[in-house]
């Protein structure tokens, strides 16, 4: 059994498609198909159920898949280790950011980060908190940005800072009249969220719970990103509320949207970063932190204190 074959085994039982599993892989779907195939035979039993629909693992499948995971996390592991004893911030940094985030947050401190370690390259991914979790105990990701509570296995997580949220308005709305805005001001059948099952629509939430009474959400106007959420509000179609990175991205003149922040308390969310603990680039994983914070205007809001589930949380300090 080799590598290879382990990479495409654990893909396929993530994936349970040959297609999407050779996709992730960057091979052809026979290519992968003949691997599989080769790798049943060399042990003599059937790993995966071919149906039209695509593959399903055999209860012995998932065994060695989950037993396949370990090896390619040790394996990230011991290529973390020599590329640590030659130069931390010599070498790719595969980084995960949640949807809400990496739109916004990737453009502030990417350049900076490239002068402050001008040989490690970026490899970029986005996806939802628990896809990129997955990724980072199999070793695909070394570091994800995510908001709090975050919690997984055998992760470090660092608070960045909290952001506050704040509204987005049409330039005509009545609200758009207010410095700042008071939450009970808000009307629940006027604020436009993403779709049920959303993170962002459930952070929202939690800062306002009065907009989750009596709603009536209806189907059609509900956003299913941030920059739809936008284009929904310049349309006139009602306000909505976005993290600050976002809010403040100016797609469009300020005669068509406005925003509006809130009055203190101040709505946050926080911002995180997490790696695992076995992760031996500590500087990489440094100098990032340093890289965002440095570019973002919410990291005047950074805080100690705060709990992040299961998770080893830790607080800005020196490696």
């Amino acid at each position: 059994m080799t590598l290879t074959e382990i990479r495409y085994l654990v893909a396929l039982d993530q994936e349970r498609h040959f297609g999407r599993a050779a996709e992730a892989c960057h091979v052809s779907q026979p290519t992968l198909s003949i691997a599989v195939k080769k790798l049943e035979q060399s042990l003599g039993t059937a790993l995966f159920e071919r149906t039209k629909k695509g593959a399903r693992p055999t209860p012995l499948g998932q065994q060695i898949a989950a037993k396949a995971r370990d090896i390619l996390a040790r394996t990230a592991e011991l290529d973390d280790l020599v590329s640590a004893g030659r130069d931390q911030l010599s070498g790719p940094l595969a980084v995960g950011t949640i949807a809400s985030v990496g739109p916004y947050l990737l453009p502030q401190f990417i350049p900076l980060l490239q002068r402050l370690a001008t040989r490690m390259p970026l490899s970029l991914q986005e996806s939802a908190a628990g896809v990129l979790a997955h990724k980072l105990s199999t070793g695909e990701l070394d570091v994800i940005i995510t908001t709090l509570p975050f919690s997984a296995p055998d992760v470090v997580t660092q608070p960045l800072f909290d952001e506050p949220m704040m509204a987005l308005l049409p330039a005509g709305h009545a609200l758009a009249a207010h410095r700042h805005l008071d939450p009970e001001k808000l009307d629940p059948e006027e604020v436009l969220l993403m779709a049920e099952g959303d993170p962002w629509r459930d952070q929202v939430l939690n800062a306002f719970p009065q907009l989750g009474t009596h709603r009536a959400d209806r189907p059609l106007v509900q956003g299913t990103t941030l920059e739809m959420l936008r284009h929904m509000v310049a349309s006139g179609l009602g306000i909505t509320i976005m993290p600050l990175a976002a809010a403040q991205a100016h797609f469009y003149s300020q005669d068509i949207l406005v925003t509006r922040p809130f009055v203190d308390p101040v709505p946050v969310r926080t911002l995180a970063l997490s790696w695992r603990a076995s992760f031996p680039r500590h500087q990489a994983v440094d100098v990032l932190r340093q890289a965002i914070q440095a570019s973002s205007a919410a990291y005047w809001g950074y805080a100690t204190g705060k709990e992040a589930g299961g998770s080893l949380l830790v607080e800005n300090k020196n490696w």
